[in-house]
């Protein structure tokens, strides 16, 4: 059952091709700057990319029609419950069209669609970044005219609980487990029997500050430095993509700080303490959304590669419930499993309006 798989970047475009869920030929095309300039928007670059996705399948041997089907990144759309949705024209309309925003991985959609359609076969989307299983009272931000929305590394998440559940002996409908994503952008949410229904809104700087972001500063201050004069896209530029540690230690590297740790830098050991101290704190949020009935706490991302980070954590949060980690992601194998959950009838596709 042969699944094509496709992860538009802003600079590359991942393609994976799998047999049921084993991967058989995978490769990162990467794109140029200069042949990227050509297009004024992201959409604009689907016929390039295309083509180069097709050129990827006849150098591999594999024939349009041998494919049962062909599942792309989601991207930008409203927010929707999680799951693996079949492409129809409203996800399409609302990706070309950037209704909620334009990102490289609205491409996802669109690719997937053209080349299934070539190929005779159903596209799908999983589990895209906008996933949004809030429970109404965490929707209440204090503030009467905003309303708290999810924003989560969801494909990675449900990915990794479902992966904690079967080693479990369960189904991911049968646990409550606090998983921590941690990568440049760090999202910790409550899963509570099969839905995220809590969780830090990362992209939109809320949560534990990360290696390169800044979120949850005190919002007086803030208020204080605009006011002073200081320019608001500089300003944000400087919580988003150089803060965290590279605010402190000029690098988003956890290996590269480590490695000063381990030469006798003392400071560099207090912020990275600090950062695995801020992410325990919100572990500690969303074990008291589920309660006493927590079955394990799941660490991943690229961090979680490090067992020092991974070490602190434990030390402050086993009280709770098992650390279980399962460093880095594999979004490719995400995507080709949610399809193929549809392809063997064990969940129906969903459908976006």
């Amino acid at each position: 059952m042969l699944i094509l798989v496709v992860n538009p970047g802003s600079t590359s475009t991942k393609v994976a091709v799998f047999d049921d869920d084993r991967e058989l030929v995978a490769e990162t095309l990467r794109h140029s700057k200069e042949e990227l300039s050509k297009y004024d928007r992201i959409i604009d670059q689907y016929l390039f990319r295309k083509d180069i996705i097709l050129g990827f399948l006849k150098k591999n041997g594999i024939e349009l029609s041998s494919l049962k089907a062909v599942v792309g990144r989601g991207g930008l759309l409203k927010p929707i419950p999680g799951g693996t949705y079949l492409v129809n024209d409203a996800i399409l309309s609302d990706l070309r069209n950037a209704k909620y925003g334009e990102h490289a991985s609205n491409l996802g959609a669109i690719l997937a669609y053209e080349i299934a359609r070539e190929a005779n076969c159903p596209a799908y989307i999983v589990d895209p970044v906008v996933v949004d299983e809030l429970e109404d009272i965490a929707r209440i931000s204090g503030l009467k005219d905003f309303q708290r929305r999810s924003i989560l590394h969801a494909l990675n998440q449900r990915a990794v609980a479902r992966r904690a559940a079967e080693d479990l002996g369960k189904r991911y409908e049968e646990v409550n487990l606090v998983v921590a994503h941690m990568g440049g952008g760090i999202s910790v949410a409550a899963h509570k029997k099969g839905r995220i229904v809590d969780v830090n809104s990362a992209l939109n700087c809320e949560g534990p500050f990360t290696p390169e972001r800044a979120p949850t500063l005190p919002i007086l201050k803030l208020i204080d430095l605009l006011e002073d004069g200081f320019d608001f896209h500089t300003f944000s530029k400087r919580i988003v993509g150089n803060g965290g540690l590279v605010a402190y230690l000029g690098t988003n590297s956890v290996m590269d700080v480590e490695k000063r740790i381990e030469s006798g830098d003392k400071f560099a050991e207090l912020v990275l303490k600090a950062m695995a101290y801020q992410v325990s704190r919100w572990i500690g949020k969303m074990a008291s959304v589920l309660g006493e009935n927590i079955d394990a706490i799941v660490l991943t991302g690229g961090v979680a590669y490090s067992e020092r980070v991974v070490g602190w954590i434990k030390e402050r949060v086993s009280f709770i419930a098992p650390v279980v980690v399962y460093p880095g992601e594999d979004e490719m194998k995400a995507l080709a499993l949610g399809a193929l959950r549809v392809l063997k009838g064990e969940e129906e596709a969903k459908i976006y309006e």
